[in-house]
């Protein structure tokens, strides 16, 4: 397919750019009752008008015979025209409304496509959109996560970032910066000029002010990118822990075979659940111990690869028998803190203990983990057991105020934070103000490249890339 040139120019702050007319299908391939064909370039209208022989007013729906170049009569349906800039994508925009059969569907292209129109890449659509100012490129990526959303939590926030709710705190951070930045310049540039210095206590608080807003945008995002991508959650242990009722728990099915034969579980189970609406990709694992079953030792073998892929780990632990629980760090020892771990002891109410969280536990090399006693026969402790393992995922909730991120974003935020960190820690150690400024230059860049102000063209490229064709 043919590569897009683009071609800019600036009118009163606005960007246009000069295309060729694309189209796609803007519905799901298959049958349906209706399915909606988006045209969008400067040929729109004309290969609307030519498919449907009406003159098309703006804004207004007509129903209409869509026929071929041959004159034949293909569908009869809606078709809907949104002048440029007042579209989607900022040019002359078409939707035709058609009947959901994919016959009818691939006719109507081929029509389209014989009147001038090429067939659109994946995302180009959203990628117009952006390119012709109509949303950032947060809101953007906003748009394919929506359309991918997998929980009720995961669409709310997507929504948020398409309102622009994460544009907007990215926007406050880069305006406190330009601030501290044109003073630091003007202060360099007109050493003798009558300006306010700023004092060393006012750059520090600015600065340390600014990183902490930083840091809360960073959890926010460690969220953000937790309801878009979901994680890895592995469970193990000995035999008989209880890890196969986790699953069925957290599944809210019977997914696992429960059984109090040692080695039931030979394979890893994989199942998708969502946590309080985070997506989770849930892992039950055969039980590590030594065997001499064929079978079995492959069900451990994918264990020990599973762990090492893990996002998180649950280590269940039969409470009736703790005094296992050293054995099983030493033999956990190679794998067990690589990730965000949590033990769970199981089955008090056959121990007598209390369902609580209770003090870290130290593994071998030093690292503490947290630890809870729970009872998946009575359901005694699950619901603090559920909000650990969110807080081992790093999840931060922010209600109705979290938005969906990516790891990209998270990336940025990082490079960020990592150059206002240097520059006050230079800043402090030789009040160079040239070198601070030059820190504040790179925490803001890093920042611009997340909505798009700044941005590698290649980046468009595989972003754009990865949305559904009529997007």
């Amino acid at each position: 397919m043919a590569s897009i040139s683009w071609v800019w120019w600036s009118n009163a702050g606005s960007k246009m750019s000069t295309l060729d007319t694309i189209v796609a299908e803007a519905t799901p391939r298959g049958r349906g009752g209706v399915a909606v064909l988006r045209l969008s370039g400067p040929k729109a209208l004309m290969i609307a008008e030519q498919m449907t022989k009406q003159s098309l007013q703006r804004r207004h729906a007509h129903y209409a015979a869509f026929l071929s170049t041959t004159g034949e009569r293909i569908d009869a349906g809606l078709a809907l025209y949104f002048e440029a800039p007042h579209s989607f994508t900022g040019e002359h925009v078409v939707e035709l409304q058609c009947h959901g059969g994919p016959v009818i569907v691939d006719l109507l292209l081929e029509t389209a496509l014989a009147y001038g129109a090429r067939l659109a890449r994946p995302g180009e659509f959203s990628e117009r959109a952006f390119l012709n100012g109509k949303m950032d490129l947060v809101q953007a990526e906003a748009v394919a996560d929506l359309i991918a959303a997998t929980t009720r939590a995961s669409a709310g926030a997507a929504m948020r970032s398409l309102q622009g709710e994460f544009s907007k705190q990215i926007h406050h951070l880069v305006k406190a910066l330009i601030e501290l930045r044109t003073f630091i310049e003007a202060t360099l540039d007109f050493p003798d000029e009558d300006i306010e210095m700023i004092e060393n206590e006012q750059i520090t608080g600015k600065l340390q002010q600014i990183m902490q807003e930083c840091v809360h945008l960073e959890a926010t995002a460690q969220s953000g990118v937790l309801l878009q991508e979901g994680a890895q959650l592995v469970l193990v242990g000995p035999p008989n822990a209880g890890k196969s009722s986790l699953m069925n728990y957290l599944a809210r099915d019977e997914v696992a075979i429960v059984s109090e034969i040692a080695g039931t579980t030979r394979d890893i189970l994989k199942e998708r659940v969502s946590l309080r609406g985070i997506p989770l990709y849930l892992l039950d694992t055969a039980g590590l111990r030594q065997s001499t079953d064929v079978i079995e030792k492959e069900g451990i073998r994918r264990t020990e690869k599973a762990m090492n892929q893990a996002e998180c780990l649950l280590l269940l632990v039969d409470d009736t028998r703790r005094e296992e629980l050293t054995h099983l760090l030493r033999e956990y020892e190679d794998l067990l803190g690589r990730c965000p771990t949590l033990i769970v002891f199981n089955k008090v109410d056959l121990s007598g203990a209390k369902a609580e969280r209770i003090d870290d536990i130290a593994l071998p090399k030093g690292i503490t983990v947290p630890a809870v006693r729970v009872s998946l026969h009575t359901g005694v402790g699950l619901d603090l057991l559920e909000h650990l393992i969110l807080d081992c995922l790093g999840w931060v909730s922010e209600g109705e105020g979290q938005f969906m991120a990516r790891r990209r974003h998270l990336d940025a935020l990082q490079r960020a934070h990592a150059a206002l960190e240097r520059g006050l820690q230079i800043y402090a150690h030789t009040h160079s103000l040239e070198l601070l400024a030059e820190e504040c230059r790179l925490a803001q860049e890093a920042l611009s490249e997340i909505t798009g102000a700044f941005r590698a063209d290649d980046l468009l490229g595989a972003i754009f890339s990865t949305f559904c064709i009529g997007k």
